[in-house]
């Protein structure tokens, strides 16, 4: 590509996972089921939720927030990847990568933001459960969840702005299977030190603030277990709170080893392979995470299953 204004773009072509033509078909089979769960699986929560009056508490309806976060997150990485996998030419317009990385972006924010929001639904649970209905009312629910959203989009259009204002003159070949910030910085012959300063901090701000949000919650709900008598009674407690913490240690791992790892340990091929984890693998076990042992979702599951087999 000619150096010049980076208007001049017009195509960019993805590396993809691998190179290997042996691969590529096995590769898109597996990301094709995976893609076909997480698809299900949010899909069903969602409609579960809705549909089931006893499933209409705060705690579901974050729930129901986050498998629609879930599906849509996958939904904007995986049609491309899966069709790529089997394309001769794994090209992708300039503006189609600009509105992937701004999505793709939107909805890693709404995810993490998500997940504090929902350790605070529990904190309210567990720690003040007589003030639970008044405090985490409809009204603040909503608010809550267009918060978080316009975070995201705010977020994610600083990035993608900072990201497309450069020039891209070296190549055109992106060493990833998505349009993503580190690989296209790699590519531009302009000056990316703003960019990679702005990544840092508002990553700084979102995924710290979340953690801290999620740690203190913590922190308060096992004191307040810690002083139920009961063994049956923290038992109980805590079980409402599993299902969440499993999903933050994936997510937040995941993001941590990204982020926090050494310069010197730093590798593209690495970053591909986590970055398949927490755009493709995490929105696939989420649904999975929140059903298997919740005794809820189970007994509506249930229920629905029956009335669609009486109706039949």
């Amino acid at each position: 590509m000619e150096e010049g204004n980076h208007s001049e773009v017009t195509e960019l072509i993805l590396s993809g996972l691998t190179d290997r033509p042996e691969l590529q078909v096995p590769l898109f089979v597996v990301f094709l089921l995976i893609y076909g769960i997480t698809l299900v699986g949010n899909g069903g929560m969602i409609l579960l939720i809705t549909i089931d009056p006893q499933l209409h508490t705060p705690m579901y309806f974050f729930l129901r927030n986050l498998s629609f976060c879930d599906l849509c997150y996958s939904s904007v990485i995986s049609p491309k990847m899966l069709l790529n996998f089997l394309a001769e030419r794994k090209s992708i317009s300039y503006m189609a990568c600009a509105l992937q990385m701004f999505l793709s972006i939107v909805f890693a924010d709404v995810e993490c933001l998500l997940l504090a929001v929902m350790a605070y639904d529990r904190y309210v649970a567990i720690c003040n459960p007589l003030l639970y209905t008044v405090t985490m009312s409809r009204q603040l629910c909503k608010q809550l969840v267009v918060g978080v959203y316009t975070v995201g989009v705010v977020d994610s259009m600083i990035h993608t702005c900072c990201t497309f204002r450069l020039s891209f003159c070296s190549s055109n070949i992106i060493n990833h299977f998505f349009c993503d910030i580190p690989p296209l910085l790699v590519l531009s012959c302009s000056d990316t030190r703003i960019n990679e300063i702005v990544t840092f901090v508002f990553i700084c701000c979102i995924v710290v603030s979340s953690l801290v949000t999620i740690l203190l919650s913590y922190v308060y709900i096992t004191s307040t277990i810690l002083q139920i008598h009961s063994a049956k009674g923290r038992h109980k407690a805590f079980s409402t709170c599993t299902f969440h913490l499993t999903a933050v240690a994936l997510y937040f791992g995941t993001l941590l080893f990204m982020h926090l790892r050494p310069k010197s340990s730093y590798s593209m091929d690495t970053d591909k392979m986590t970055s398949v984890f927490y755009t493709l693998v995490i929105p696939m076990l989420n649904p999975l995470i929140y059903s298997l042992r919740n005794t809820e979702v189970k007994d509506a599951l249930r229920k629905a299953m029956n009335k669609l087999l009486t109706n039949s």
